[in-house]
């Protein structure tokens, strides 16, 4: 698997945030966090994208000639980009992710155990974002296991990177396993960190 595993001090150079639809009813996590958790307010929940990975707007595969037939312009008024697309474990072309993660505090889970403080520092001089879990927390522990995506881009200029050569089979994609390998295509693979909270003052 592509997958950078990060632990907190290492530099980050891609995190993301935007909707999770996927984790509709997600249980109240056990708070295993010496942070003071009353200076965050409860948010709908979020994900993170962390380079070591989005629900209901998404585009299923076999739609991606309806995707096409429609400017790019998903349902839910998102629009496709052929050269730098996502795709979810169950086989659902995504929007992409905005980047960079604003620099603050997020309230994180993986929706198992561990609820702890993510802290994204601004960006040093050589273009870097780095980012500290509280209370020795790992990325592992605050990954959502189920949940996964990969963005996709053209291998070279010349290659036809397109969720058309997704095979539609293996899907979802298990917890731990690698999203699939697309012909002409370069792959990154990415966790998910659910955020359930942002500074009160935020």
């Amino acid at each position: 698997m592509n997958v950078r595993h990060l632990v907190p001090s290492l530099s980050l150079r891609l995190l993301s945030m935007g909707s999770l639809m996927l984790v509709a009813c997600l249980q109240q996590p056990v708070h295993a966090s010496d942070a003071d958790l009353s200076k965050f307010r409860r948010i709908e929940p979020q994900y993170i994208a962390a380079l070591g990975d989005p629900g209901p707007r998404g585009c299923k595969l076999d739609r991606y000639d309806q995707l096409k037939a429609a400017g790019g312009v998903a349902p839910s008024q998102w629009k496709f980009d052929a050269a730098d697309w996502w795709l979810e474990e169950h086989g659902l072309i995504m929007e992409k992710p905005t980047f960079p993660l604003p620099p603050g505090k997020y309230l994180v889970t993986g929706d198992r155990k561990v609820t702890t403080v993510l802290t994204i520092l601004p960006r040093g001089k050589d273009g870097n974002q780095r980012w500290e879990l509280a209370d020795g927390a790992t990325l592992y522990d605050v990954t959502h296991l189920g949940c996964r995506s990969a963005r996709y881009t053209p291998a070279t200029a010349n290659n036809s990177c397109s969720p058309a050569s997704v095979r539609t089979t293996g899907f979802p994609v298990n917890p731990g396993a690698a999203m699939p390998v697309v012909n002409g295509c370069r792959k990154q693979d990415y966790a998910v960190l659910i955020v359930v909270g942002l500074p009160a003052t935020h």
